[in-house]
């Protein structure tokens, strides 16, 4: 699953709200009872996003590492409230920061999984110029996931935006072309692409609505289904 870092921030969208950070773990932890195993990706945008590097005379770069760094704080933060909770919980970076976090390697993830454990990705792919959206998606490609959660404020995807027009329509289903030719945003470009041409199912739902994880992962009717193939 992929979740921005304002999930955890509340109507402020910065810093942290312990409100959304309980509501985040408890919902985490009813889903997990679906499914034997779990992967999450966190954003940071609630501390810091790289691709507001301008606004503060920061160089792109050196932007894009400070916000890896603030996915590192937003995984610490999830990865206590669950494990106060009595769940099993761990957080694996992209690069080197120890004494905080265990490094990622393929072997450590798929082991904690394995174990039960959620298993918090942190640290984006280590690299500048990347979002958090690719990196969830190459993380679910390497542990080989069965489909993709994209959590968002919105119940699925629309041909229009539906807080504006009351005539946008909804789609259940959508293939990776129809998505590219109605030029429907749901991943930056980069993520999208990697996923298309990987044939990783997509889930976008409403992650706020109070159940909506555990229906989604029990192949409920929740938000909108992008897949590869034609339909």
């Amino acid at each position: 699953m992929k979740l921005s870092g304002e999930t955890l921030s509340g109507e402020s969208n910065s810093g942290f709200d312990s409100e959304c950070l309980d509501f985040l773990a408890s919902e985490i932890i009813s889903a997990k009872k679906c499914v034997k195993e779990m992967a999450i990706v966190l954003g940071g945008g609630n501390i810091f996003r790289g691709i507001n590097s301008h606004k503060f005379s920061i160089d792109k770069r050196s932007g894009d590492y400070i916000g890896m760094l603030a996915t590192v704080i937003n995984s610490l933060a999830l990865k206590e409230v669950l494990v106060s909770k009595g769940e099993k919980a761990e957080v694996l970076n992209a690069f080197d920061f120890s004494p905080f976090v265990e490094g990622y390697s393929l072997e450590k993830a798929t082991n904690g999984l394995k174990e039960g454990n959620i298993v918090i990705f942190s640290g984006g792919t280590g690299h500048p110029f990347f979002t958090t959206d690719t990196t969830a998606v190459l993380r679910a490609l390497e542990i080989k996931a069965e489909i993709l959660f994209k959590a968002t404020k919105v119940d699925g995807i629309y041909s229009k935006d539906p807080k504006k027009d009351r005539s946008a329509k909804k789609y259940k289903t959508l293939t990776y072309d129809e998505a590219m030719s109605k030029k429907l945003s749901i991943l930056d470009q980069s993520a999208f692409a990697i996923a298309r041409d990987n044939n990783l199912s997509i889930c976008v739902f409403d992650f706020f609505k109070k159940g909506n994880l555990k229906r989604a992962l029990d192949k409920e009717n929740i938000g909108t289904i992008v897949k590869g193939g034609r339909q």
